[in-house]
């Protein structure tokens, strides 16, 4: 007889790890189903770090959900007595006329974030290990700072399981399908689970589970380098905060020295398209490195020019850049996030409680109706 559950969750990394530990902490009884390892790196939940902010130049709307965000995390931290949130400051250079410096203001003047505006000379003072181009803004929001991003998805794994969640690794999901009765069945290489509900959380490869859907998903390869450093400046412990550059060649951003060794840097804009999150390139190559190499060269000097090592992750872009998490048009009882478009993961501690809210409930509170499909079908019209 095939195992029954109150729901389970397809895919356990950023959002899905959380939505196993809120569902888990309401008692019910879990399953989550991953077809890789815990804090994998074949997804887009590894490399370290991910950044976190309200300033939130994307959209203001973001705000209200970053705080709860924020709650949420230090929950998680005290719960499991560990750090994982790094308060150690946002740095945000780009041109007053762009989309970072102007959205980041809009977002912090809408919802009172606090933010300081820089001149050039006291960011030079502050940051001595920048070069910033001149005439561009400068702002620092004090209460950001990055993620622990491995730590997080084990983090609420761990908690999950301490409160009687099961998980399934190694196990790859061959179908879902809502039943007569209201229930949904899984079936995957090892067997079969039913569940009164069901959370598709499965990054790159959401598109596959929700083929009823008409959301055209693109996942894109990112490549992440680790570069050496050469000076102290750099150091998380010497002030140095998450730092992001919005240039004319590119976005740009990286955290701190933390291992007192390297800094992690990544582009944020372009990537190639991936037909298929399986078969990605995971090797490196020129065109990989040198947008980021000319990128230290001429702004962080104290870094050798050239990196030590690099790691691949993947953006699955909503047709908007913003994120699509909503019920299935088709079953009350199916839920999903996706499409988080290369920003999520600081969302994840929320995303998988509001979730967790429609998989049991159908509704929540948390204020993620300016996330749900029917904003890219009216904007198809």
């Amino acid at each position: 007889m095939a195992a029954t559950y109150d729901a389970i969750v397809l895919g356990v990394g950023g959002v899905g790890s959380a939505a196993l530990y809120q569902l888990a902490k309401r008692g019910l009884r879990v399953l989550g189903i991953d077809r890789f390892g815990i804090a994998h790196d074949q997804g887009s939940s590894h490399g370290e770090t991910r950044v976190i902010r309200q300033a939130y130049f994307e959209h203001p709307d973001y705000v209200p959900l970053l705080r709860q965000a924020y709650r949420l995390w230090d929950q998680v931290e005290k719960e499991a007595e560990t750090e994982l949130f790094h308060r150690v400051g946002l740095m945000l250079c780009g041109p007053a006329d762009g989309e970072a410096i102007p959205g980041a203001k809009l977002s912090a003047e809408r919802y009172g974030v606090e933010i300081e505006t820089l001149s050039q000379n006291d960011a030079k003072k502050r940051f001595p290990g920048f070069q910033f181009p001149s005439e561009s803004g400068i702002l620092f929001e004090p209460d950001a700072g990055y993620l622990e991003v491995e730590n997080c998805v084990r983090t609420h794994i761990e908690l999950a399981q301490r409160k009687g969640a099961l998980l399934r690794t190694g196990e790859t999901v061959t179908g879902w399908q809502a039943e007569s009765n209201g229930s949904v069945r899984v079936t995957t290489t090892a067997g079969e689970y039913h569940a009164g509900s069901l959370i598709i959380t499965t990054g790159a490869w959401a598109s596959e589970w929700l083929k009823a859907i008409d959301i055209p998903l693109t996942v894109l390869r990112k490549v992440m380098l680790w570069f050496a450093v050469k000076t102290a400046e750099y150091d998380e412990r010497a002030g140095t905060p998450v730092f992001y550059f919005e240039r004319p060649d590119g976005a740009f951003f990286g955290p701190p020295c933390s291992d007192g060794q390297t800094i992690r840097l990544l582009q944020h804009t372009g990537g190639d398209a991936v037909p298929d999150p399986l078969g990605v390139d995971r090797g490196l190559s020129r065109n990989d490195v040198r947008p980021l190499v000319k990128f230290v060269q001429e702004t962080l000097p104290g870094l050798d020019a050239f990196p030590i090592r690099h790691g691949v992750c993947l953006y699955t872009m909503s047709p908007d850049g913003h994120f699509v998490v909503d019920r299935h048009p088709d079953h009350e009882r199916v839920v999903f996030a996706a499409g988080l478009s290369g920003h999520g993961f600081k969302f994840t501690s929320v995303l998988g409680a509001a979730l967790s809210d429609l998989a049991i409930d159908g509704k929540t509170d948390l204020p993620v109706e300016f996330l749900r499909t029917s904003r890219l079908q009216q904007s198809a019209d």
